[in-house]
């Protein structure tokens, strides 16, 4: 009597549940949980919905009076100083600081207390960007001053003008703001490097502040800070390969921010990143990456969650979305990695550079963004690129500053 036994695994992967996920992160544009009370008049959910939808190609079930109503909303919280004030333009980040009222003194003492925050700003012209606006209400000169205000002597960034942390995080955000805006303006790059350059630790990982730990996220807003400030270059081929492999090791099925953690599912964006910024994301496990992010998903409701079994949110579904984007998952779009929004979005942003310039009568090679092989390949893993463009590129009406 014979036996035979098939070896080969016929099981079918489990599936993206992408309508879940889109109509996950929909729900959150129009109502929070109780736990994220909290957050509503911040810009970091609508940032993570947003883009999530994107990326899901499916902002189109974000109706137009609601996209409209979003772009009104951001806006409402921006910020232009005036003569007499400080260098403070930007997003608020917090809304509890536009009190509903006439009172010429409350509005007084709340003008006080409102200023930008470089995670808002950064968060808030994405958002703006992905959906479709001509960014025409942005005063951008006033916006870059703001971040030249919080650079710090060291490089690095404050996230307000007055107390707040200062570190690798808002250095990152302080980049994305001057790259998306196509200008520079007072804000000292040699210093922003010198800061990144002291924060690489001796296991070629990145810290957060100087003589800190290396982490996953940080090392992400090292690499694209200096991919968008034109400066990734600098770092020489063996220091690239020696954090190429800090990065890698970082996979266990999914991947850890440092040695010796759990792995969780934003790292999949985090790490995958980093990679793709320095042209090493084909060195990972793509399989057991997507296992990993899948064990994560809520089959019932949409969402990705930190860890199997826990609670989904709009932070792990736009990152564990992403993560699989950098795979080529089918249904999602391509996504830029060192600005963290979709190829469709960056294609729109240098839709806008190319009318500021041309408005300027001058381009600008010094900030001009060299792009990695890797987001090449991305661009080509947008389905109908030309399309995509011609369908969000809108007029802007705001060339209120030469490119520089």
């Amino acid at each position: 009597m014979s036996c035979h036994i098939d070896m080969e695994d016929k099981t079918e992967p489990e599936p993206v549940l992408l309508s879940k996920h889109a109509k996950n992160l929909l729900r959150f544009l129009n109502m929070l949980p109780a736990r994220m009370a909290s957050h509503d008049n911040t810009s970091t959910i609508v940032f993570f919905a947003v883009c999530g939808l994107d990326v899901l190609n499916s902002l189109n079930l974000v109706p137009p009076q609601l996209r409209q109503d979003i772009i009104d909303w951001i806006y409402g919280g921006l910020v232009v100083p005036r003569d007499n004030e400080k260098r403070c333009g930007g997003f608020m980040g917090c809304r509890a600081m536009v009190p509903l009222t006439e009172d010429a003194d409350v509005l007084a003492c709340m003008r006080k207390y409102q200023w930008g925050h470089l995670a808002m700003t950064y968060t808030s012209i994405a958002v703006l960007v992905t959906l479709g606006d001509d960014l025409a209400r942005l005063d951008r000169k006033s916006i870059v001053d703001g971040v030249a205000a919080v650079q710090r002597p060291e490089g690095s960034f404050s996230a307000c003008i007055d107390g707040s942390e200062d570190d690798m995080r808002f250095v990152y955000c302080a980049a994305t703001i001057c790259h998306m805006l196509d200008y520079w303006g007072d804000v000292d790059k040699e210093a922003m490097f010198q800061f990144i350059a002291k924060s690489l630790r001796y296991d070629y990982g990145f810290s957060q502040e100087l003589e800190g730990e290396a982490h996953g996220g940080t090392t992400f807003c090292a690499l694209a800070a200096l991919q968008l400030s034109g400066q990734l270059h600098r770092l020489d081929a063996a220091t690239v390969e020696r954090i190429k492999r800090w990065l890698i090791f970082r996979q266990m099925d999914g991947f850890q921010g440092r040695p010796n953690k759990p792995v969780d599912t934003c790292y999949s964006f985090w790490i995958g990143a980093s990679l793709c910024i320095l042209d090493g994301f084909e060195l990972t496990d793509y399989a057991k990456n997507r296992e990993y992010i899948l064990s994560t998903q809520d089959t019932l409701v949409g969402g990705f969650a930190k860890w199997p079994q826990a609670t989904p949110d709009p932070f792990h579904t736009y990152l564990g979305l992403c993560g699989l984007a950098f795979t080529g998952e089918p249904g999602l779009s391509a996504v830029m990695p060192s600005l963290n929004m979709s190829m469709a979005a960056y294609v729109h942003l240098q839709h806008l550079h190319e009318v500021w310039r041309a408005k300027s009568k001058e381009g600008s090679e010094d900030n001009d963004l060299a792009i990695s092989s890797a987001v090449q390949h991305q661009l080509k893993l947008t389905k109908d690129g030309e399309a995509i463009a011609t369908t969000t590129a809108t007029t802007s009406t705001s060339p209120l500053i030469s490119a520089q």
